[in-house]
């Protein structure tokens, strides 16, 4: 096939209309700090694939992310010009994005990553150094000029033996000369005036040393080696100044100031060389430094893994976290909404469900109408080991529970972590032989009685419930075939209570425990499920009572839930679409990671490489293909996904970050007491649509103007309308106040709402 699917609209116009219209939202983290750079007052700090500036004196801060048009790439370097009023962002795959600071737009610079003779691998950005108007690129194959002016690249220098590519970890200049630290061939130095410098054979080795940096102080040039020392040059002799206690991550200077970045130190020197100041621990902190900038006597030191912090020059006694909102980390591996927010967990493990090593991130809880994160500590959460699923209890929003990939089960009320199950006091169990706290809670559910159903992943037995009064019970799911070395995907629990299980060696298990503890496999084979992969990673049922599959190779269909009640055997089928006329089976091949159904049936489809597909409830359309490519997507390996069926919104939990898109397709309300209308009122210059939510499913939406002449008129499908504020002629409707007559498909339930719109 050309393409998966055939695209119903242009994917392009989607993407340009939801940005428009904030369609997309992005939930990153800034605490893995890359690079800073400074202005006169402002801190601009590169992260993994995002940055943000942040004026030291208002404190106004900005992000720029995915949403905003990066490119969702490794970030490795940072540079401000405060010459030209532009961000240059250097790549781990040689990609820099120059960010006019004025109107923000920004221009993708490829010339590097289109270098065929370079291997991919040697293109990562080390290095800007800029120098009357040009910025000198220090890359893994060479040294790249960029034109800040023209924004034009112009020539590369490759200084190895022969014109050959070397490494060039940093570069300086100093009175038309440039002075290059290359790995494993020293200090290399050329006249940047000379019109031959793009010859090898202009530049001159300085010193052969394993030299790790190299920067100007006033008017001597300073260097670091492999071995901590640093030095100054006279002539071409370096001289020894001292021995640093570590290797340096950053060298730079500011202000006649040399500043020496290590992993546990941060060292600073005057112009003669006295030590000024040594920072070597920030209290009730642990984290790794990465580089270290001086503005307006403020010390901003940016970490590995907790952002930046600030503190005073001249008292350093104080840090400050500089840092805006977000999550602990961009690598988000599981998430569950409520009303106005969502929990998130960075637990994770390999695509084999091994959980090693074990990581020990906190819990984090985000509130949306004060956008505020707020962490639990892994020391708070009795020590729960590598979190990677959690649930939010539907009925009582306040209680939610999370699967650990080694520690069982832990419960949240209130905010605050109550109860860990485990052996001692449930009914899960440890693996056989493995140390004695390794549990693994691979998936969570809530049946419509509000027990919950969880799995114990490579135990002797696979499913697990807590009741709602409490009590544990067991249940051996006896269909599955070698069930003692099984790990498990999601769990979808249907109306009749079957609950259908996703393993990666059994197919999809169903059971149910109220037919005599029924239980079903739907593996591989004709008559024996049809699924094109025994790994199945996902499992919905829809409001048909159809059941999706996702499996590693492929998704499937089960046409009736029922078909479990009733059938020794169940069998899957394919989606067959037409592409360009012939016939080929949906996501055919594909590693899906999740499927999830919004308030109008359709089906958004996660994979581990390909990205989210959003098509029609029977599989037949395609709305949507969000890739980074196309989207705000900052990966295409996704993780989780996850709809607030309140709100519509889609979240998206990638690799590299968290997005969310605004779909219009809510969960229908049981009654109409929760209806909203926004915005309201619609203000002059507002181009998008008024969106009717907290509707009951097929509801009956009549809009009128004051006068009770019918405007608009529509069934929901699922628990929202939008109206783009036209009449039945398709031409927007005049300034005034509009009457919303709303009804549930029964008539028995009737609600009246208004919306001013000023034009």
């Amino acid at each position: 096939m050309k393409n998966y699917f055939k695209i119903l609209f242009l994917l392009t116009s989607i993407i340009g209309q939801s940005q428009v219209n904030s369609k997309w939202k992005g939930y990153f983290s800034f605490n893995a700090i890359k690079d800073i750079s400074m202005g006169s007052q402002s801190v601009f700090a590169g992260t993994e694939n995002a940055y943000f500036t942040k004026n030291t004196l208002t404190g106004i801060e900005k992000t720029t992310t995915t949403v905003e048009g990066l490119s969702g790439e490794n970030i490795t370097q940072i540079h401000y010009s405060k010459a030209y009023n532009k961000t240059i962002l250097g790549h781990a795959n040689g990609l820099i994005i120059v960010i006019n600071e004025v109107d923000g737009s920004m221009l993708n610079v490829v010339d590097i990553i289109n270098k065929g003779s370079i291997p991919p691998n040697k293109k990562r950005i080390n290095h800007f150094c800029e120098y009357n108007g040009k910025i000198y690129i220090s890359t893994d194959f060479g040294i790249s000029v960029f034109n800040l002016r023209t924004s034009q690249f112009g020539d590369t220098y490759y200084i190895g033996p022969n014109g050959s590519n070397i490494e060039i970890f940093q570069t300086t200049v100093l009175n038309d000369v440039i002075y290059a630290v290359a790995n494993g061939y020293g200090i290399l130095r050329a006249s940047v005036i000379n019109p031959f410098i793009v010859d090898f054979s202009q530049w001159t080795m300085v010193s052969n040393d394993n030299w790790s940096a190299v920067e100007k102080l006033g008017d001597k040039i300073i260097a670091t080696n492999l071995n901590s020392g640093l030095y100054y040059l006279n002539g071409n002799t370096p001289v020894l100044i001292r021995s640093l206690p570590q290797l340096t991550n950053d060298v730079r200077a500011v202000d006649n100031k040399l500043i020496l970045t290590s992993q546990n130190y941060i060292t600073i020197l005057d112009d003669l060389f006295n030590q000024t100041l040594q920072i070597n621990n920030m209290p009730n902190s642990t984290a790794t430094f990465i580089c270290t900038t001086i503005i307006n006597n403020q010390i901003y030191i940016g970490t590995k893994e907790n952002g930046i912090f600030m503190t005073n020059f001249n008292n350093p006694t104080t840090f400050k976290n500089f840092t805006p909102p977000g999550p602990v980390r961009n690598k988000v591996f599981g998430l569950s909404s409520f009303r106005t927010g969502f929990w998130m967990v960075y637990g994770d493990h390999s695509g084999y469900y091994n959980p090693y090593p074990l990581d020990t991130f906190p819990i984090t809880k985000y509130n949306s109408d004060t956008n505020l994160y707020k962490s639990t500590a892994f020391a708070d959460i009795f020590s729960a080991k590598s979190i990677t699923k959690n649930l939010v209890n539907p009925i009582n929003e306040n209680q939610v529970f999370f699967g650990s990939s080694y520690s069982g089960l832990l419960k949240v009320e209130n905010d605050a972590p109550t109860t860990i199950y485990n052996a001692s006091n449930s009914t899960l169990t440890t693996i056989p032989g493995q140390v004695p706290d390794d549990i693994r809670v691979n998936a969570l559910a809530l049946d419509n009685e509000g027990n919950l159903w969880v799995t114990n992943a490579i135990a002797p037995i696979g499913l697990h419930s807590l009741k709602n009064n409490g009590q544990w019970q067991a249940y051996n799911l006896s269909c599955a075939t070698g069930q003692r070395f099984s790990s498990y995907g999601t769990i979808a629990v249907d109306k009749n209570g079957t609950k259908w299980i996703a393993t990666n060696n059994n197919g999809v298990v169903a059971f149910n425990e109220k037919y005599n503890n029924r239980c079903l496999a739907i593996i591989e084979g004709e008559g024996e499920g049809n699924l094109p992969s025994i790994d199945a990673r996902a499992v919905a049922v829809d409001q048909k009572n159809k059941l999706w599959i996702g499996t590693t190779k492929g998704l499937r269909i089960v046409n009736s839930v029922d078909s479990f009640l009733s059938q020794n055997a169940i069998e899957s089928t394919s989606i067959i679409i037409l592409e360009d006329n012939l016939a080929q089976e949906l996501m055919f091949n594909q590693f899906i990671t999740d499927i999830v159904v919004d308030g109008a049936n359709n089906k958004w489809i996660s994979t581990a490489g390909a990205g989210v597909f959003y098509i029609s409830a029977d599989g037949q359309k395609t709305y949507a293909i969000f890739t980074k490519e196309n989207s705000p997507l900052p990966n295409n390996t996704v993780i989780d996904l996850e709809i607030n069926k309140y709100t519509g919104e889609v979240f998206m939990a990638t690799e590299s970050g968290l997005v969310s898109f605004k779909g219009n397709a809510t969960a229908g309300e049981d009654n109409l007491q929760n209806v909203i209308v926004y915005p309201n009122p619609v203000r002059p210059g507002f181009t998008g649509n008024v969106a009717i939510t907290g509707l009951t499913d097929k509801a009956n939406v009549k809009i009128t103007d004051i006068e009770s002449n019918l405007v608009f008129e529509a069934i929901s499908q699922g628990g929202t309308v939008i109206w783009d504020t036209t009449n039945f002629r398709k031409r927007k409707v005049a300034s005034g106040v509009y009457m919303l007559h709303l009804s549930t498909s029964d008539g028995l339930e009737t609600e009246v709402k208004k919306v001013m719109i000023v034009r």
